[in-house]
């Protein structure tokens, strides 16, 4: 049995571990995963040294299937140091796309995030071209406050400049989380 710091359903949620390496490393090296990640894919090697470091930072949790124990996903997980708010990245394998995962483990994290942490807010910023992880936000109840305009590039074009990005910034605090608003 793992030892999980919180559940949902079909999913634990943990810290990293060494041996989530082999998994985490398929999350890493997809290029369609990686394309709005902020870096781009690792190779394997890279994603091992990754997945490795990953074990010492707290900021990253494992997203596990509890049925196979195999590791689909990442959260990150941050205190932006100021008010109580902290902002919510994730990335799962491509293979388990489609199948509630992501929805599953961001619902999970704001529960212990506002019961157990005692958060004030959480937010997130997504690449208003990931249609995926816009629709994610909306369908987990977080309020899109805004767009950023060409707010931070990840790529380049063939000739070296900068492919600027559009990111919607979504928010939701822990009154409307309970309902108390």
């Amino acid at each position: 049995m793992q030892d999980f710091l919180f559940e949902s359903e079909r999913l634990g949620i943990r810290r990293f571990l060494p041996t989530d390496a082999e998994d985490f490393a398929e999350i890493l090296t997809d290029e369609i995963t990686s394309y709005f990640e902020p870096y781009e894919a690792f190779s394997e090697q890279a994603a091992l040294k990754e997945a490795e470091r990953l074990t010492y930072d707290e900021r990253f949790f494992a997203v596990i299937l509890k049925d196979s124990g195999k590791l689909i996903g990442k959260i990150y997980f941050e205190s932006m140091k100021y008010f109580g708010s902290y902002e919510i990245g994730y990335s799962f394998n491509r293979s388990f796309w489609g199948n509630g995962y992501a929805s599953e483990a961001v619902g999970a994290m704001f529960k212990y995030a506002f019961e157990k942490m005692k958060v004030r807010r959480i937010y997130a910023e997504a690449d208003v071209r990931n249609e995926r992880s816009v629709k994610l936000l909306e369908r987990a109840g977080m309020r899109r406050e805004g767009t950023f305009i060409k707010s931070a590039y990840f790529q380049k074009d063939e000739n070296g400049k900068p492919v600027w990005s559009d990111f919607a910034c979504f928010a939701l605090l822990s009154e409307d989380f309970f309902g108390n608003n």
